[in-house]
């Protein structure tokens, strides 16, 4: 049974990097973990490699705390691999991965975090 902390999204803030990361990566797909691997890589310019074992141990907790769910169908069934696990974002994981990008966002905001970028002075 999904640990859902009372279907706040406000829960489970801050997300650890890796989980959202891993949403992110799902996004409004289903995708198996090589994909979401890859997902991961694609939209960090390379600068994130999840190893299996971080992969595989986000996924147990996103799916324990009711955050993603394993799909019993997949999109297209012609490319689907039947040993292959696809997830997808449950409602409650897309109201806290938006919520975490929300709060990211206004923390960037308030901080002027330009001001910090490479190469400029103090």
């Amino acid at each position: 049974m999904p640990q859902t902390r009372g279907h706040d999204p406000r829960a489970f803030a801050p997300l650890p990097p890796a989980a959202l990361h891993v949403l992110l990566a799902i996004g409004p797909d289903e995708r198996h973990g090589y994909a979401i691997m890859g997902e991961v890589g694609r939209i960090t310019n390379g600068a994130v490699r999840m190893g299996p074992g971080t992969l595989y141990g986000t996924i147990k907790r996103l799916l324990d705390n009711g955050l993603i769910e394993e799909c019993s169908k997949q999109a297209d069934p012609q490319r689907t691999d039947q040993r292959r696990r696809y997830y997808r974002l449950t409602s409650l994981g897309r109201t806290a991965v938006a919520s975490e990008v929300e709060r990211l966002q206004s923390m960037i905001n308030k901080t002027g975090a330009l001001k910090w970028a490479p190469g400029r002075q103090h």
